[in-house]
């Protein structure tokens, strides 16, 4: 059976409710109802107008890479070109993870092989070139730094059978979002209602531009909501990122491969351990309460990751865990993600 990349909400509780670590399967196949292509012009025209730039991704990664635990070898996703000569296109970085072999489908029909040209995992974000003379259609990006809680937005995505999945909807929300999975942004929108097709779907504002990328499905049941990343989060290190294939100027995260989900109190608690990061063999359990890191007590997920994040890559990290009515000492050496996964062929 086909597993994908789309890491749904209730993948999250997978995370926090069994002794593994979060088994994230990709974009569902899409099962409601689809605009007709011969009806196109029914659609909202903030809609129109990024649609010819939507592609679809097709991704095959070798059994042996460290992602496909947690994200499959075969992955379905979508992306939104916005380089007309290079023919680059934005999709989210868990699609492209490890990613040896792409496909593009465009909305004229074609398909085109497809190049990683980077990712960048801080953000969540990476970015495959379309292999082939174009010029492609493109979308144009928008100013994502003035988007309130009450916009008027799109989210457009491509089905695994090349069917584009449109919805228009609002932002619900502006805030901060943290995740199990080492992961942290300051600013992120809430999306209501949720697209099915939400793997790399683009999110445009009331002029048809692209605000944001949209990235997860969040609720444990519906009506769901979609996160999205916004594109400020992208642009400033866009060129860097096209040409060296990841964000080389920014420092380097340390990285321990822990799942992490917050408790009562706004304790944190170990859900799992990533098969490739350096936890793994570090004595780690499952229900491991984080009190402390360097000897700084631990206040909540995102103090963690504020903490751990001011380190240096490959130098040790002290925590200690509460387990049961014990509390234990543990040290774990950090590494750098880059290293560990494939993320540019570069």
């Amino acid at each position: 059976m086909r597993r994908h990349a789309v890491m749904t909400a209730a993948l999250v509780i997978v995370v926090l409710t069994t002794p593994r670590p979060a088994m994230l399967t990709a974009a569902p196949l899409y099962s409601g109802p689809r605009p007709d292509p011969g009806q196109m012009s029914a659609l909202p025209s903030h809609v129109r107008r990024v649609e010819a730039a939507m592609v679809g991704i097709r991704v095959q990664v070798r059994p042996d890479r460290p992602s496909v635990a947690t994200l499959g070898p075969e992955r379905w996703g979508s992306g939104v070109i916005f380089d007309a000569a290079a023919g680059y296109a934005l999709t989210v970085s868990y699609i492209l993870l490890d990613a040896e072999l792409i496909e593009v489908m465009l909305r004229d029909g074609r398909t085109v092989p497809g190049r990683l040209i980077g990712l960048d995992l801080e953000v969540g974000v990476g970015v495959v070139k379309l292999q082939g003379p174009g010029p492609w259609p493109a979308a144009a990006f928008g100013d994502s730094t003035t988007v309130a809680a009450g916009d008027v937005t799109g989210t457009v995505g491509v089905s695994e059978d090349g069917a584009l999945v449109a919805t228009s909807g609002r932002i619900e929300a502006v805030r901060p979002f943290s995740a199990a999975w080492e992961y942290m942004l300051d600013r992120a929108f809430v999306v209501s209602p949720d697209n099915a097709a939400f793997g790399g779907g683009a999110l445009v504002d009331s002029s048809g531009r692209v605000i944001g990328i949209t990235s997860l499905r969040l609720g444990a049941a519906p009506p769901y909501v979609n996160l999205a990343i916004p594109i400020e989060k992208f642009l400033p290190s866009k060129d860097e990122l096209c040409d060296k294939g990841r964000v080389v100027s920014r420092r380097s995260r340390p990285w321990l491969g822990l799942y992490t989900v917050s408790g009562e109190g706004g304790s944190v608690v170990v859900a799992g351990v990533s098969p490739a990061g350096p936890a793994l063999a570090a004595g780690f359990r499952r229900g491991d309460i984080i009190v402390r890191l360097n000897g700084e007590k631990v206040a909540s997920q995102e103090d963690f990751y504020a903490r751990l994040w001011r380190g240096t890559v490959g130098r040790e990290v002290q925590l200690v865990v509460q387990r049961d009515a014990r509390f234990e000492a543990i040290t774990v050496r950090s590494a750098d993600r880059y290293r560990v996964y494939r993320t540019s062929d570069k």
